[in-house]
């Protein structure tokens, strides 16, 4: 029977009971059972087309629920893994979730071991530099604060003043490099013939102290200042005259001790040469290889070589 308004999809009958037929309550149970899985897998397969294509009562198709693993346009869709750009050439990825900050001035990765000794010049060197970085105090009252001594202005560079000793602001330092331009610790030894006790005395010679740009753990940067470096090297050797002749004296002994070497190794080259020439022309040269002694005339035999066919006669015993 088909009620009114209802849909026109059969229903299914109660069950009814067995007439005429011997069972067992065993068996009809097992009937029971296996109606009701055709049922379902009825349902299921009447599903997907009823929800898609039957409206409902406003005449709309129903809504239902999209499937992840739905083609549909508006299903969900899962982001992917960005791909590298080949045109950003080479990099390395970093993940600094597992970075260890060791405070040093470089990171290292969470499970690395940490070279102590690095570490630990790395902060003598921050210490060194440290102490020469503190700025001294400036007095409210201008004539108590220095100025400097090419202009007598008050803005002057501290850095200089605290190690150097050299009172001189940022414009006159800027606009006379021949007196107060740095030089490294190479140029004094070099241009004027500086050693490294003299260069390292601090009293002796001020130095500032920069961090090494090649590697962070290397010795710091010693740089001088130019009038002061002039100075010492007047007294040292007199004058600036007597400093040219001593350092064009050490570039011709310098120069004369290079060309001594170059000789030597060119001596040296030549002997090798001659006596490899000789080895060859020894090795080359042909020994003959005789054979036996045959009988010849006047009581005289004869051998011949067997390389060459050379001849000669030797006397028969």
């Amino acid at each position: 029977m088909f009620e009114a308004g209802s849909s026109n999809r059969p229903v299914t009958p109660p069950p009814r009971p067995a007439q005429n037929l011997d069972l067992t309550p065993e068996q009809v149970k097992r009937v029971e059972i296996n109606r009701l899985k055709a049922k379902a897998k009825q349902r299921e397969r009447e599903a997907p087309a009823s929800s898609s294509s039957a409206p409902n009562g406003n005449n709309k198709r129903p809504l239902q629920v999209v499937s992840a693993a739905s083609g549909s346009p508006t299903a969900p869709k899962t982001q992917g893994k960005l791909k590298r750009d080949s045109r950003l050439g080479t990099y390395f990825e970093y993940d600094l979730s597992k970075m260890v900050n060791t405070k040093g001035g470089f990171l290292v990765e969470d499970g690395k071991e940490v070279d102590e000794d690095m570490r630990r010049k790395e902060k003598e060197r921050e210490r060194q530099r440290a102490v020469q970085s503190l700025e001294p105090p400036i007095f409210l009252e201008s004539e108590r604060n220095p100025k400097c001594q090419e202009c007598g202005t008050v803005d002057i560079d501290q850095t200089y003043r605290k190690v150097f000793g050299c009172l001189v602001c940022n414009k006159c330092k800027n606009e006379k490099p021949e007196r107060y331009s740095l030089l490294t610790k190479t140029e004094c030894k070099e241009d004027y013939l500086l050693t490294d006790a003299e260069l390292r005395d601090q009293e002796l010679m001020p130095h500032l102290l920069k961090a090494n740009p090649h590697k962070s753990t290397f010795a710091n940067m010693m740089l001088f200042l130019r009038c002061q470096v002039e100075e010492f090297a007047w007294k040292k050797w007199g004058s600036s005259e007597a400093l040219d002749a001593e350092w064009e004296r050490r570039m011709a002994e310098k120069k004369k001790k290079k060309n001594k070497k170059f000789e030597e190794g060119l001596r040296e080259l030549r002997r090798r040469t001659r006596e490899t020439v000789w080895q060859r022309r020894k090795d080359e040269e042909h020994k003959h290889v005789f054979g036996v002694t045959e009988k010849g005339a006047n009581g005289m035999g004869k051998q011949v070589c067997h390389e060459c066919g050379f001849t000669i006669e030797v006397e028969e015993f």
